[in-house]
């Protein structure tokens, strides 16, 4: 009678053990880690190139997959393209990617995320984006985008 007891206390004790476990929530996308919307400046040898702080995002595409979308929302150079990334490390290249906005390519190097190391306009902290760009209508011109993560409180809204 003890074996039994102590055998139904092993068994019954055991989903404990799994429900301590992280599970992935099943509503994420591959490119959680990496998918925000952001307020970035696009500039040129260091100077903003005229049109400020806009908004731009890093999201899923349909495939759920190593890319993602780069999406300016026609309020930058007017680009939206796909990229390879590399989820461990958070960085992502792509090399001749179409643009989905007008008909040119898009180079983009040294493309990061930077969990927790940039900061919000009113000094939140927050994860912050960097790339270079390079637009096939305006070849061999390297562009630099930097910006924060939207935090979506209104005092860090450009």
């Amino acid at each position: 009678m003890k074996k039994l007891v102590l055998l139904l206390s092993i068994i019954s004790s055991i989903p404990l053990f799994y429900s301590c476990q992280k599970v992935k929530d099943p509503g994420a996308t591959a490119a959680v880690k990496v998918a925000n919307e952001w307020w970035v400046t696009l500039t040129f040898n260091g100077d903003d190139i005229g049109i400020g702080h806009f908004k731009m995002a890093t999201y899923n595409t349909a495939a759920n997959d190593n890319t993602i979308w780069i999406d300016d929302y026609e309020s930058g150079w007017d680009v939206k393209f796909r990229a390879p990334v590399d989820y461990t490390n958070l960085t992502f290249s792509a090399t001749a990617a179409q643009n989905e906005y007008y008909n040119i390519t898009v180079n983009v190097t040294d493309g990061k995320i930077l969990p927790k190391m940039g900061h919000s306009k009113s000094g939140n902290v927050a994860d912050s984006i960097h790339m270079k760009l390079e637009f096939s209508d305006d070849p061999g011109t390297i562009y630099e985008m930097n910006g924060v993560e939207r935090t979506r409180f209104p005092e860090d809204d450009y």
